[in-house]
């Protein structure tokens, strides 16, 4: 499991709420305090952060206080975090110049240990742990609390960032012991000592230690109820389900992955939803569903595209993702696969000690080298053949920029359009209205062969199909439905035709992106999906499916509706 967000999340509570509560000189319009609350005020807009950051240093200098100094070079660094690391980093290290003049309960302490962080993120291990050890040297001394939180940081990275789980597990039994002589359920201690109880679970989880997994996933779940921890509640069920993957529980695993999943979601855990989904492929794989192992897998893929970052615990979906398509003779996806497979074994072969046993475990690198090179070849082979028509296309462009140009505003008006759908919404529903009561010669077909409560009965029982969105089973089909409805086929078929005015398939596949639409409107993790993942998200076997469907519908593509809507979020 991932837990790098804890580091940074604590990081910002303690300078906010811990740091700065000296005595003021009246030297100025402002106090120091008013600055620093107007700053956060302005979170989200940097250019006015900025401003205020520039007013607390200056100040700070003319006083020529250095913990002031010290505090308004950190509102800089905070600016730089995400963006620009290196520059954070310049910052913090005036913030420890000035601190180590006129250190106090948390600096230079804490200057260490955020700076270790962005070193971390940087892959720069070695250094990165140098100033973590720093911040333990004066915590030590000046604050025994912060000297056990930095030994989490410690401990999360050595495992999860360095592979060196033995010595996480050692520094979590030691936190362990410390916390347990606290308040452990108050305010300020119950959430360090449920992390370190998560440290030393999923600690055990990588080294094998199935039972002793257990025990602390238990403990976990307990005192997380106990505290409302609900975030980290949903990681320990996650990592209890990942637990049973290894036993080979795999409906148990599922059971757990399942309860956690949309939770994670929800509160935007990116980093735990890779890993459900990770879990669910390896579950499925194991149960020998091939399809849905595959479907999770590619999610997998999907997200490491967008976030850029995964570590070796999640990689072995991608073996599979190639042995897969390597007998299914899909030569482009496990070339695709592959590739993606070796280029991440290259940044990992880097930044991981621990990496030679656990990626030969799955593939050896001459081996995959040798098998790029050999569906490269047979790409080749088959671009040359058709190089001729490359040249054809060619003359065609010119001819296309100009035919884009006009899709290109009529599919803003479609996309304009989804947005805002209640008025076909309100036709239809008086189209239907209009056929279920208007008693004039020209019934239908089906109202002359079945009566309207047959009718109106059929209607209500798929208004609760849609309802609870059975549409997206992907192995739906009329014989199943009508089974489900207590009907026949020949009725089913009849309702839908005439009352939807659609057939089955046409029926099935507008409820789908019809919730597509929906779905990536209400979350917008989803936008970060590929085509394929999206697909079998929402009951489609294929993005090529997927993508019929909503064109027929929609009279634009996925790919453009998903684009336009991150725009709209943006803005």
């Amino acid at each position: 499991m991932t837990n790098q967000q804890f580091l940074k999340i604590v990081l910002l509570v303690l300078f906010t709420f811990f740091l700065w509560s000296q005595t003021l000189s009246d030297k100025s319009l402002l106090p120091y305090d008013t600055i620093d609350n107007n700053y956060f005020k302005d979170q989200g807009d940097a250019k006015r952060q900025l401003a205020w950051a520039k007013v607390y240093l200056d100040k700070a200098k003319k006083e020529n206080k250095a913990i002031r100094k010290a505090r308004g070079y950190y509102l800089y660094a905070i600016l730089y975090y995400e963006d620009q690391p290196l520059k954070a980093i310049q910052y913090l290290d005036s913030v420890i110049k000035y601190s180590k003049i006129e250190p106090n309960k948390f600096f230079p302490a804490a200057a260490f240990c955020e700076k270790a962080g962005l070193l971390v993120d940087l892959r720069k291990f070695d250094e990165a742990l140098l100033n973590f050890n720093l911040a333990e040297q004066v915590a030590l001394k000046t604050n025994i609390d912060y000297y056990y939180m930095v030994r989490d940081y410690i401990g999360t990275t050595k495992s999860e960032e360095m592979g060196e789980v033995e010595e996480a597990l050692q520094l979590y039994h030691e936190n362990y012991k410390y916390y347990k002589t606290k308040d452990y359920r108050g305010d300020y201690y119950s959430y360090y000592y449920q992390n370190t109880i998560f440290g030393l679970a999923d600690c055990h989880k990588s080294l094998k230690h199935s039972d002793s997994t257990t025990f602390y996933n238990k403990l976990g779940y307990k005192e997380t109820t106990i505290t409302k921890n609900n975030e980290l509640q949903l990681m320990f069920t996650l990592n209890e389900g990942a637990n049973q993957v290894d036993k080979r529980n795999f409906r148990a695993a599922l059971d757990s992955i399942n309860k956690a999943l949309p939770g994670l979601i929800k509160v935007k855990n990116t980093g735990n939803v890779l890993a459900s989904y990770f879990y669910l492929g390896k579950s499925y794989a194991g149960l020998g569903d091939k399809l849905l192992a595959v479907q999770n897998f590619i999610k997998v893929d999907s997200m490491y595209r967008v976030r850029k970052k995964i570590t070796p615990e999640f990689v072995g979906g991608y073996s599979y993702l190639i042995e897969y398509y390597k007998q299914t003779g899909d030569k482009q996806n496990q070339l695709k696969y592959l590739t993606t497979y070796m280029e991440i074994d290259s940044v990992l072969q880097k930044n991981y000690k621990h990496l030679s046993k656990v990626l030969r475990d799955e593939y050896d690198t001459p081996h995959l080298m040798a098998e790029k090179e050999a569906l490269i070849q047979l790409m080749e082979k088959k671009q040359s053949a058709s190089y001729i028509w490359i040249v054809v296309l060619v003359v065609g462009v010119a001819g296309l920029i100009v035919y884009q140009f006009y899709l290109k505003k009529q599919h803003q008006n479609r996309f304009e359009a989804i947005l805002n759908p209640a008025k076909s919404i309100e036709e239809n529903s008086t189209v239907l209205e209009t056929q279920l009561t208007t008693p004039d010669a020209k019934k239908s077909q089906v109202q002359q062969s079945l009566s309207n409560e047959i009718v109106l009965e059929l209607l209500e029982k798929l208004t609760v199909f849609e309802n609870d969105k059975g549409f997206i089973e992907n192995t739906i089909s009329i014989q199943k439905l009508a089974l489900e409805l207590n009907t026949n086929t020949k009725y089913l078929s009849k309702v839908i035709n005439e009352q939807k005015g659609k057939t089955f398939v046409q029926y099935i596949n507008e409820l789908r992106v019809n919730e597509a639409v929906l779905q990536l409107q209400a979350q917008p993790i989803l936008q970060n999906y590929t085509i394929a993942s999206l697909a079998s998200e929402f009951g489609f076997n294929s993005a090529e499916a997927f993508s019929a469907a909503f064109y027929k519908k929609y009279k634009i593509k996925p790919s453009f509706f998903i684009k336009e809507l991150s725009k709209t979020r943006a803005s």
